[in-house]
């Protein structure tokens, strides 16, 4: 039987449920491949009310999702009650997004689903509730290493038929990112999206553009000596060990039409440098892909959107992309021959 995604409820009182209603409810349409939401099934059941009275849902233990699912959402317990409205977290919105997210994990790492998918969180309520970590990702890198025991540096893709980015560092304020920039941490984060582009996407050889810290890349240390003390030697390291990588390249020219075509992936210094050019170009379809990790785990590239949560209104196409990326990505019969872009 084909093991279905684990999909977790995300901000509760945000579009994440929304968009949920609205994948299934295209499975047929679209082919989706099945999936289950961990959630509180009486707050399913109510949302499912207002917004998608068509939307049976059945509660199961992940073993029967996949049978369940072209009659019914499949919704697996997560045992925490959820009292949120839409557009209004309340103190029942991070304990959920949390627990759901903790389930997803264990439940991909015992074998009882293919992939995590994960809907939206907010992280200032989850801060709000003494969250210690800077997003999901960083969380998801904690609980592998405690599901698995092997240290995981996790590394965030986003991903779009038009451009893939990685930021080198990812939620951090723009004033400490020179502080936390060092040639390890470019060459590592080079080296593990060259694996998972291999492993994962089926790119033989993946090409890596990495760009500049500096407006244009220093100006051979005119702008600030870090491209030559720092991005260079982490790219001269990363051809060392064969990976096809070029920089540091000036950000400014690096995203448009001709130059995207000459690469696999841009890997970019801090995060606005990456995810403005792929919001750009792709706001309503990119996914958000964790590498890195000993599973595979997708996103949509959006928020929380709770000024449209409960309305009906959301648009499901980020979700959709991530659960089909998600299911491509953890085919054990994936074909060597992906697109560059799956």
């Amino acid at each position: 039987m084909t093991l279905p995604l684990a999909l977790t409820l995300g901000e509760p009182a945000g579009i994440g449920p929304d968009i949920t209603f609205a994948a299934w409810r295209r499975r047929a349409e679209l082919g989706l491949p099945p999936f289950y939401l961990l959630a509180d099934p009486a707050f399913v059941a109510r949302r499912a009310e207002r917004i998608a009275p068509d939307t049976p849902v059945a509660v199961v233990k992940p073993a029967a999702a996949t049978a369940a699912f072209a009659t019914a959402l499949p919704v697996v317990d997560i045992a925490v009650p959820v009292s949120a409205e839409p557009g209004r977290p309340d103190q029942s919105s991070a304990p959920a997004a949390l627990a759901a997210i903790r389930r997803a994990v264990a439940d991909v790492c015992v074998g009882g689903a293919a992939a995590v998918v994960t809907n939206p969180v907010a992280k200032n309520v989850l801060y709000r509730s003494g969250f210690p970590e800077p997003g999901h990702t960083e969380y998801l890198g904690k609980l592998a290493e405690e599901a698995t025991g092997v240290a995981a540096h996790p590394v965030m893709m986003l991903w779009s038929p038009e451009l893939a980015v990685v930021p080198v560092t990812i939620h951090l304020a723009l004033k400490d990112v020179i502080a936390r920039l060092s040639e390890s941490l470019v060459f590592e984060t080079g080296r593990i999206v060259a694996r998972d582009l291999r492993e994962r996407f089926g790119i033989a050889r993946p090409r890596l553009a990495i760009a500049g810290l500096n407006p244009h890349a220093g100006e051979d240390g005119a702008l600030g000596d870090e491209d030559l003390t720092v991005v260079r030697p982490a790219v001269d390291r990363l051809k060392a060990e064969g990976i096809d990588a070029r920089g540091p390249l000036p950000a400014d020219s690096l995203f448009h039409q001709a130059a995207r075509a000459s690469y696999d992936v841009a890997l970019a210094m801090y995060h606005d440098q990456a995810l403005i050019p792929i919001k750009t170009l792709a706001f309503d379809h990119a996914v958000n892909v964790t590498l890195g990790l000993p599973f595979v785990r997708t996103s949509p590239d959006h928020g929380t959107a709770f000024d449209i949560a409960g309305t009906g209104r959301a648009d499901p196409a980020s979700l959709i992309a991530a659960l089909r990326l998600a299911a491509k990505l953890s085919s054990r019969a994936q074909s060597p021959a992906v697109a560059r872009r799956a």
